[in-house]
Formats: structure tokens, sequence, C-alpha cells
């Protein structure tokens, strides 16, 4: 089996596929590989930002604590999906805990690191917010589409209605 570059694997994910070879080899300058075991913590609500990851392998669940009930599952993230974007914004703080579910493998990306090289090249900047953006929308459509879920059944629950009826 052949071991491949932190390059090779930044083109293998969505989020950089198309990249230029000046942008990829600048990332991947930024890039580890990491690698959580099954119930570990990647990060917690309150801590610091400073690492991104995009999985490999493995699931992530993202998760807030509910006073009185514990942990609450909000989503669950799998293969190339992107895991954090409190890095990009003040105060660089995450607001959920994220768990692994099972072992994960991920690229890390020093949060600091890309920030400077955001700033000494716009361009790259510029397609890390773009990137960053299309993945903001999409987990705010799901939660938006998960809240709707919820409120229907509260509603139909409200009503006496037992759905299947």
């Amino acid at each position: 089996m052949r071991i491949r570059s932190i390059e090779e694997l930044l083109v293998a994910s969505r989020l950089f596929a198309d990249l230029s070879e000046d942008n990829l080899a600048t990332i991947a300058g930024c890039a580890t590989i990491a690698h959580f075991a099954d119930g570990e913590y990647i990060f917690r609500e309150g801590e610091g930002a400073d690492t991104f990851y995009v999985l490999r392998s493995g699931t992530v669940a993202l998760e807030t604590h509910v006073p009185g009930r514990g942990p609450a599952r909000l989503m669950t993230l799998h293969d190339d999906d992107v895991l954090g974007w409190s890095w990009l914004f003040p105060p660089y703080r995450w607001h959920l805990d994220a768990r692994a579910l099972g072992p994960v493998r991920a690229l890390g990306f020093d949060a600091a690191c890309l920030r400077q090289k955001s700033v000494e090249d716009h361009e790259l900047g510029y397609e890390l917010m773009r990137r960053f953006a299309k993945v903001i929308v999409s987990r705010l459509q799901a939660t938006r589409m998960q809240l709707l879920d919820v409120y229907h059944h509260a509603e139909i629950i409200r009503a006496g209605v037992i759905p299947g009826d």
C-alpha cells in the first residue's frame, strides 16, 4: 500500500479538489494527519478554535450540552465532511462539542497558519472563504430542516394527532 502525500489527500477532498497547485502547496504546509479514538472529544464548546478538520474516514457527532439532559446531538459528520468553521471568525472559539463515534482519521489544519497565509495571499483567502461559505450555508440549511421537522412534530403532538393515523 502506497502512502499518499498531504497534497494528494487534499486533492481527494471536495473542499480542496480544484485548487491551484500553489494554493494546495500552501495549504498542505499548514496540514497534518490526525487520528481520534472512539469517544474522544476532538474539541469542546468554549475552547479555542485553533484547528479545523476534513474527515478522511469515520463519524463525528456535533453536540451541545443541554442543562439537566446532557449532550444533545445536532448533526453527524462523515467521510469528506468539514469539521469546524469557528477558526475563521473572532473570537475563534468552538460553539459545539465534536466527539468521535468510532475511530476517525482526518486532515487537521492549523488555523493561525491558514489565517496568516490568507492575509499574505488574498486569492487564497478568497478561495478558502468561498469554500467555507458553501459549507456554512449547507449546515444552516440542514439545521433549518431539522427545526422544521421538530416544530412539525411538536404541532402534531399538541394537536393530539398520532403520526401514521
